[in-house]
């Protein structure tokens, strides 16, 4: 089997882009919008797109996926400037973000699945790894509880971004998100 090479610094700002453009224009405009006008906002030809993506489920697939992979990956440089406690808060903020994106491209990710994609095989193990770390490096300084699970913090999220009328109205997502930080730092 023949090595993947990486991709030209060029090519990759094109994948990226599309990817970007993509989550928002699913998400405003639904799972139909033309393929041309994600790759035109992009700044791109079709013929790149498809280079990238070779079909719509292929698109949708991926960016659902770079949502999640951006919010997990983000952990380390969160723990690498921030306390653990303000790191943890800082991504709380990011999955907000990430369950809005998700929530947006609801009727694209359904579309997926009915066409045998299963975009989430990875969500949950990616998800509780993040927050296992941040609540060992919390644990460890001393600024959060230790007895708190990764499937506490994940099911307390994901309950407030459902119970939220509008995740748009960020300044009560935020309070919802403090409440939260406080039950789980640490008593000293």
């Amino acid at each position: 089997m023949a090595a993947t090479r990486p991709l030209r610094a060029d090519a990759r700002r094109n994948r990226e882009r599309l990817l970007e453009v993509a989550v928002r224009a699913l998400s405003q405009d639904g799972p139909d919008i033309a393929l041309e006008t994600i790759a035109k906002e992009a700044g791109v030809g079709i013929g790149t797109l498809y280079r990238h993506f070779p079909t719509r489920e292929a698109l949708v697939d991926a960016a659902y996926r770079n949502e999640l992979d951006r919010l997990c990956d983000s952990v380390d440089d969160l723990l690498a400037t921030m306390t653990p406690d303000q790191a943890l808060r800082t991504w709380m903020d990011h999955f907000i973000d990430y369950m809005s994106a998700k929530r947006g491209m609801g009727d694209a990710l359904r579309a997926l699945i009915a066409s045998g994609g299963d975009p989430f095989s990875r969500s949950r193990d990616r998800l509780t790894g993040a927050v296992t770390t941040l609540l060992r490096a919390g644990s460890s300084a001393g600024t959060l509880r230790s007895d708190v699970t990764p499937d506490d913090v994940l099911i307390s999220l994901s309950g407030m971004s459902l119970a939220s009328a509008d995740l748009r109205d960020r300044e009560q997502a935020g309070r919802l998100l403090d409440l939260l930080m406080d039950a789980l730092r640490a008593r000293h």
